[in-house]
């Protein structure tokens, strides 16, 4: 009973990271095509991102995390950090570097991986 409390504890953040994963590949399609991605898209992504961050940090504050989705916390940490540079670039209204997006993108889906392959006693 008490695996099954700390998996439900990753669903939430889950949600919010792959509704934050549906925008960032419309915003990454963007990218690719040389354009900005559209304002309020990387404000949605940025927020679902950032919401799915504080509760797993909340999680992990009150000691329900394991090992695995504690890195993956951490992972998903530097991929909020690397969006954070990559949405500077809007209001410069310069296109963000397709490499960093690639990184971006990349680390934040190890990072959710991470934390499915826990929330789904996997790993």
């Amino acid at each position: 009973a008490k695996r099954e409390k700390k998996m439900e504890t990753l669903y939430l953040p889950l949600v919010l990271f792959a509704v934050a994963a549906v925008i960032g590949l419309y915003m990454a399609s963007r990218v690719f095509s040389g354009q900005l991605a559209p304002w309020a898209a990387g404000v949605v992504h940025a927020g679902a991102g950032a919401a799915g961050l504080i509760v797993l940090a909340i999680a992990f504050i009150n000691g329900g995390l394991s090992q695995m989705a504690a890195i993956a916390l951490g992972v998903l940490v530097i991929a909020g950090l690397g969006g954070l540079f990559l949405g500077s670039f809007h209001p410069r209204k310069q296109v963000a570097p397709k490499p960093v997006v690639v990184i971006h993108a990349l680390v934040a889906v190890a990072g959710f991986g991470l934390l499915a392959a826990t929330a789904f006693g996997l790993l």
